[in-house]
């Protein structure tokens, strides 16, 4: 397979990948429904900065680790399990509609606040991390330096996610001024947080 093919091929499976619904689905909607736009794109940032990592750690053949033990990818599996509940409660015991949310203000914090949780989030999620062993090494033609094409194969990657996140942002700002109104943040942050939770769940008992 040669580098271009393989570049290709990475692209259309990654790309039906970065369409699936997730938790960075959820909380790139979420926030850019509330107008909290350096947010949203800090987010948008973080989860593919969560990527980069993935892709360069399993170009470098260190998470090959959450295969070769149980105890690593358990530890790594509960973490991000307790995080998305965590995060889930957070949002089901929101008050949106107050002032200082309605304002846009600092209780939401600004782009390192997004930046943040978009990377923890993508980097507690071991389903990204298992997916780069198994897929990423059946791209890397043979003959090519590994780490190298590792890193190019998972740039591909960050790029459809960002054009992808761009495409969810705008649609979300679309329809901000109904989202905005207390009664509808009310009710979106009750449906993210039910969502991020049973996500959660679901991650715990997989």
């Amino acid at each position: 397979m040669e580098m271009t093919t393989a570049l290709w091929s990475f692209a259309l499976v990654v790309g039906l990948f970065t369409l699936t619904p997730g938790i960075d689905t959820a909380l790139i909607l979420r926030t850019s429904a509330l107008g909290h736009r350096r947010q949203a794109w800090g987010v948008v940032l973080g989860v593919q900065t969560g990527c980069l990592l993935w892709g360069t750690l399993t170009s470098a053949g260190v998470t090959a680790l959450l295969t070769a033990s149980q105890v690593a990818y358990e530890i790594l599996r509960w973490a991000g399990a307790a995080y998305l509940v965590w995060i889930g409660v957070g949002l089901l015991r929101s008050r949106s509609g107050g002032a200082q949310a309605e304002e846009g203000g600092p209780a939401e914090g600004g782009f390192g606040y997004g930046w943040r949780r978009g990377t923890v989030s993508n980097l507690l999620n071991p389903k990204v991390g298992v997916f780069y062993v198994a897929v990423l090494p059946q791209f890397i033609p043979a003959g090519v330096p590994h780490f190298a094409a590792g890193v190019a194969l998972t740039c591909v990657h960050v790029v459809e996610g960002v054009l992808w996140s761009a495409v969810l942002v705008a649609f979300a700002r679309a329809l901000g001024g109904w989202l905005r109104r207390p009664a509808a943040r009310r009710l979106m942050d009750r449906v993210t947080g039910t969502v991020v939770m049973a996500l959660g769940v679901r991650l715990a008992l997989d």
